[in-house]
């Protein structure tokens, strides 16, 4: 298909036709601060060896998750992810396939992603689950809007061991809606906080075990609090193999859990695409975002697939719509659901276990070291630890040797005063020998 620019004339036309006065208007609501004026500072013109020689020295700079000691969670965790997850999904019946809107073409994506539902419900121990969102802070983010749907009241209670990107993105999503958010300060493990901010205008209380800080809660006093307050509770979870040792969402009293899903069958890939799980109670169903997955049959009484519960509204009448997210992130759905089927239930609770162990490991490893405070009082995979100098430099200092030591709180939360809380994350891909390099390089670096 041939690219036509518009002429002046064509864009005075369309600017005109919705009321207009020129193109800057249509980022009214993008803040000035956020706007860049003119162009990028790149090369305007280079050779495709040129570019790709640049692009690769770029890269080579990265110091990868790995080929270093690595201890980065906040959200994002490195597990080991089997070559038959990436054999799978590299396929061309899978690797090219677009949203399934022909179920008698389309009964492989069909069945993988009724088969994704049903582990993601059996995962958050809820009744239903839909065929995934974008990420696990859209998916925080839409559970907001739907509890205030389902609620009809139009303010969510944030407890401060969300985590920060989370309740950004969900700020950023439901404020255009009108919706009011109360973010608790940002605290360790004090739930407590959350129960005293509940009122009759609360719509919803969103929770997160294991926190931000790595803090792992039972919330079914949280649950009880905001039912009786006739509000939703919703649990987020940024590492979801924390599900298969921890009490799971649902039997915690749970009725929207949002889930981020890369831990599984995804891998860090630099930022993304990662993969949003949703799921909640069945009487709720009707309110949920995106699109679920049926079972049935067909004239012939033979098993099928198809997309299920998904109005017209949801693809052409916008404004009348549930939710404007119309698709699911498929390919990460498979990778997800390959990952979960070779592990099955027990590889997943062996694996989950591997991870508590390694980083109970790592946590007696930095608390003998003088100066070094561990935070966080129970906990899965990671943990906060507050240092006697500024974490962040810490953490450049270390990965100048290349070790990549853990998150410093305020890089997720600048403002928060906690410039001196790092957040470790150990996995089944942390080995004891990189314990040890971290310990021993922390331990020079405080006491220089």
């Amino acid at each position: 298909m041939r690219y036509l620019p518009l002429t002046p004339d064509d864009r005075e036309a369309m600017l005109a036709a919705i009321g207009a006065k020129s193109i800057d208007d249509l980022f009214v609501d993008v803040p000035q601060a956020a706007r860049r004026d003119g162009f990028v500072d790149l090369p305007r013109v280079a050779g495709e060896l040129e570019v790709e020689r640049a692009l690769s020295a770029m890269a080579g700079k990265n110091a990868t998750a790995g080929t270093v000691p690595f201890f980065c969670g906040a959200g994002a965790y490195k597990h080991h992810v089997p070559a038959t997850v990436d054999h799978v999904i590299q396929r061309s019946e899978f690797l090219t396939s677009y949203t399934p809107y022909q179920p008698e073409i389309a009964q492989g994506t069909l069945q993988y992603l009724y088969e994704f539902q049903t582990q993601v419900a059996n995962l958050t121990g809820m009744e239903v689950a839909n065929a995934s969102l974008y990420d696990g802070s859209t998916a925080m983010a839409e559970g907001v809007l739907m509890a205030t749907r389902v609620t009809r009241r139009n303010k969510a209670v944030i407890s401060g061991g969300v985590h920060p990107h989370y309740v950004k993105a969900t700020e950023t999503v439901v404020h255009a809606v009108g919706v009011e958010t109360e973010a608790l300060t940002p605290t360790v493990d004090a739930e407590d906080a959350v129960i005293a901010a509940i009122d009759k205008d609360t719509a919803c209380v969103v929770v997160q075990t294991p926190n931000v800080f790595g803090t792992a809660t039972d919330v079914t006093k949280i649950a009880e609090a905001a039912h009786a307050a006739g509000a939703l509770l919703i649990v987020v979870v940024t590492e979801a193999v924390s599900m298969g040792l921890l009490k799971s969402p649902g039997e915690m009293g749970a009725d929207i859990v949002a889930a981020e899903g890369q831990s599984i069958g995804n891998a860090l890939n630099f930022g993304g695409p990662y993969i949003g799980l949703f799921a909640t109670r069945e009487k709720l169903l009707r309110q949920t975002p995106g699109r679920y997955c049926g079972e049935t049959v067909d004239a012939d009484g033979r098993r099928g697939f198809v997309l299920t519960l998904s109005t017209r509204e949801q693809h052409i009448r916008r404004d009348k719509a549930t939710s404007n997210i119309c698709t699911n992130s498929g390919l990460c759905c498979l990778a997800f659901t390959i990952h979960m089927s070779l592990l099955g239930e027990t590889g997943l609770r062996q694996m989950a276990l591997l991870n508590h162990e390694k980083a109970v490991a790592t946590r007696d490893a930095l608390a003998a070291i003088p100066g070094v405070e561990i935070l966080t009082p129970r906990f899965f995979n990671e943990f906060a630890v507050k240092l006697p100098k500024n974490a962040a430099e810490v953490v450049q200092t270390l990965a100048d040797h290349h070790i990549l030591a853990g998150v410093p709180y305020s890089r997720l939360n600048p403002d928060a005063g906690l410039d001196d809380i790092l957040l470790v994350a150990a996995t089944e891909t942390t080995l004891d020998a990189d314990i040890k390099i971290l310990a021993g390089a922390l331990a020079k670096v405080l006491a220089a």
